[in-house]
């Protein structure tokens, strides 16, 4: 309880923890844009902005959902379309001229492997210079979903129905769970191509 005559009331984003302005003037002090990575279930943002007085400014922006322009059939919320998603923002950054970023998470937990650090791998791909730690960051099996495509065979020889049920988003779209690393690194290279 306050007792004082006055009392400081701290900022409304900090209340409601959406920031945390001791990492964020952190990151402002580089003076470098941050490469700003975003998720939710089914998504994954991307996006490289910059500081400037009046407020940040977006300079470039991916979004996982732009993935189907370019033949993504599946989900958009996974470790390959992350990569996916990332390799697309770098591409756009180095067109607009921007060559170096430094990582903003925001309030996400960092956790080695993760969706965040396999955008970040999918921007470092791309062209786009972040110091990072090559710990962190998943391999490249699963980056391509090879580790989905050993399940879905497992599944496969185990038992057909609950393969079915698990992979019928796979099966809708018309591509074989079995076949996601081939399909990953068909749209890769269209996404390179642009």
């Amino acid at each position: 309880m306050v007792k004082g005559r006055k009392q400081i009331v701290p900022h409304r984003r900090r209340r409601e923890l959406k920031t945390d302005y001791k990492k964020r003037l952190m990151l402002l002090k580089s003076g470098k844009p941050r490469l700003v990575v975003r998720k939710s279930l089914n998504n994954i943002i991307c996006e490289v902005v910059e500081y400037v007085q009046k407020g940040d400014r977006c300079l470039v922006y991916a979004n996982s959902g732009e993935l189907k322009k370019y033949g993504w059939k599946l989900n958009t919320g996974n470790i390959p379309a992350s990569y996916l998603t990332g390799l697309l923002c770098a591409i756009r950054a180095k067109k607009k001229g921007v060559g170096e970023a430094i990582l903003d998470l925001g309030l996400y937990t960092s956790t080695k492997g993760s969706r965040l650090y396999a955008a970040l791998k999918g921007a470092v791909d791309g062209g786009l210079e972040v110091p990072h730690s090559e710990e962190i960051l998943p391999g490249e099996d699963r980056m391509k979903g090879a580790h989905i495509a050993a399940y879905a065979e497992w599944m496969k020889r185990e038992s057909a129905n609950d393969y079915r049920k698990r992979f019928s988003a796979y099966l809708k779209a018309k591509v074989e769970p079995e076949k996601l690393p081939a399909h990953f690194e068909e749209v890769r290279e269209k996404i390179m191509k642009s």
